[in-house]
């Protein structure tokens, strides 16, 4: 079984890299083969280009890889803070240019014209863990919890992964020592189920 865990924050000494850490380990240590991406910390370019714009393949080679290790994975985990209600800049730039027409998705004409798409991922199942500084009530309450409408609706159903497990942890900024234990053992756990 094959894996990729990508954590996508501006800072690589952040809380969401110890959560992808710690998913990384756990299915490691399952004898799953895990390919781990801090995108910060490896200096992933986001920038689409104009030829992707256009739905052509990418010609960069850093994008080619990331390309071919998702359409290898049974599993995939991805960790971000929640950016005014959307990934950080760095994950969204790796979204636009790894979740590609005609790797991730497709349409059955060859092209967009309005149909539906065609999910192209053998992705089993998916563990989205969101870090962020607004209590969960709030964030379903006043704001609806975009990032559960992203992940699940827009770019995992989107390119036919059909199982998703997501959390949001928080609150981050003020938590103590001992609660973040707590979601570190949480995702570990999540881990373990979604590997299932």
């Amino acid at each position: 079984m094959r894996a990729m865990v990508v954590v996508g924050h501006p800072d690589p000494e952040s809380f969401g890299g110890a959560i992808g850490r710690a998913i990384r380990d756990t299915w490691a240590d399952a004898g799953i083969e895990v390919a781990f991406h801090d995108l910060t910390a490896e200096a992933f370019p986001p920038l689409l280009t104009p030829a992707e714009s256009r739905g052509e393949p990418t010609t960069d080679p850093i994008v080619r890889a990331h390309i071919a290790e998702l359409l290898a994975s049974d599993l995939l985990a991805v960790v971000h803070p929640n950016c005014w209600g959307a990934p950080p800049a760095i994950m969204k730039g790796w979204i636009d240019r790894v979740f590609a027409p005609n790797a991730a998705y497709s349409f059955a004409k060859g092209e967009d014209v309005g149909s539906p798409p065609e999910g192209l991922l053998g992705t089993r199942a998916a563990l989205v863990i969101n870090t962020g500084n607004t209590e969960l009530a709030r964030e379903h309450a006043v704001f609806g919890d975009p990032l559960e409408r992203i992940w699940r609706d827009c770019i995992l159903g989107f390119c036919g992964v059909e199982q998703l497990t997501r959390r949001l942890f928080g609150v981050v900024a003020t938590s103590s020592q001992a609660q973040r234990a707590e979601w570190l053992d949480e995702a570990r756990r999540l881990a373990v189920e979604v590997a299932g």
